[in-house]
């Protein structure tokens, strides 16, 4: 049988574009899949030994496809206080320190809209989240229940879209600002009923850096509890934690300041920011505006511009 050159082109051509499209529709070389993995890291208090949280599934939501979740007693997730559970102490993993949750999961590669942290918060006998303090100037020493407002319901939910790579390994970081997310009680709260309104940010740990340095002596106040706060760089004025930003920028992120005088705050986007020293961060109530009448208001010294550059480690130093 013959068969004319120009029909045999074309039957190649064509055959040839079959097996691109199969290839790109997932086609059995595994490209339509990624590997996942997810971090927790914090930004510490000072008011606390110990934030436990319980923390139940990871949610994410494809921006076409059904939402996957994963049970993190299931995971290989470093659930590290109880085996049985997986309540992790936030205290323990700050400045460039992170706990893995999500370790090595399978997932379809693409666009994600979301992602949802279920926490277990019943307020009841057994505590599942609670913070516990040695040193507090309106509680007693001990452990109290972590009340985390619609946590059982809804979660604790990031907005931020991501990709996960096909083929490939995405590793990402969840930032709680624990400075910015553990309410205080109220005042005449005999039982001392501290709030976890989380405050979170989600980062890709191939586009962060690092922000490292100290703190001259010359600037540590008598009673100094002091921090390192990081702004946006276009902050016009630093501004304490109050959620609001009509009398100032919040924050980014933070860090205290070590014994020996030093800081440290991780996973940082690569950019420029605002960063500052203060010694009043022990009186930083989120709950509340320091600047108000009536309020011990947070003053900032060393304000400075500086510049973020992916997988490396600035040093910037506070002096006189």
């Amino acid at each position: 049988m013959k068969i004319r050159k120009g029909f045999l082109v074309l039957f190649v051509i064509g055959l040839s574009g079959m097996v691109l499209m199969l290839t790109a529709c997932g086609g059995g070389d595994g490209s339509s899949t990624g590997t996942l993995n997810l971090s927790l890291t914090d930004a510490p208090i000072d008011s606390a030994d110990r934030v436990v949280v319980d923390f139940d599934a990871v949610v994410l939501q494809p921006a076409e496809g059904e939402r996957i979740r994963f049970d993190l007693k299931d995971t290989g997730g470093k659930c590290d206080v109880d085996p049985t559970l997986c309540q992790i102490d936030l205290m323990q993993f700050t400045g460039t320190q992170s706990v893995t949750i999500l370790d090595g999961v399978e997932v379809p590669a693409g666009q994600y809209s979301w992602m949802r942290l279920e926490v277990n918060a019943e307020l009841d006998t057994v505590f599942d989240s609670y913070i516990e303090l040695s040193d507090h100037p309106d509680c007693a020493p001990g452990m109290y229940e972590l009340d985390i407002p619609s946590g059982a319901e809804t979660g604790l939910k990031l907005n931020r879209p991501f990709i996960v790579a096909a083929g490939g390994v995405t590793d990402l970081t969840i930032d709680f600002d624990l400075r910015k997310s553990v309410h205080e009680p109220q005042p005449n709260d005999d039982l001392c009923t501290f709030k976890l309104r989380p405050t979170l940010r989600l980062v890709d740990n191939l586009e962060v850096g690092v922000l490292t340095g100290s703190v001259d002596p010359s600037l540590i106040t008598e009673g100094c509890s002091g921090a390192v706060y990081v702004f946006d760089v276009a902050a016009t004025e630093p501004d304490d934690v109050d959620g609001s930003d009509a009398d100032g920028t919040d924050p980014i992120t933070t860090a205290l300041l070590s014994d020996a005088l030093t800081y440290t705050v991780g996973f940082l986007l690569e950019g420029d920011y605002l960063v500052v020293f203060t010694c009043d961060a022990g009186v930083d109530d989120p709950e509340i505006d320091n600047d108000v009448a009536g309020e011990p208001p947070v003053a900032f010294s060393g304000a400075t511009t500086v510049g973020i550059t992916a997988n490396e480690t600035l040093e910037h130093n506070f002096g006189p």
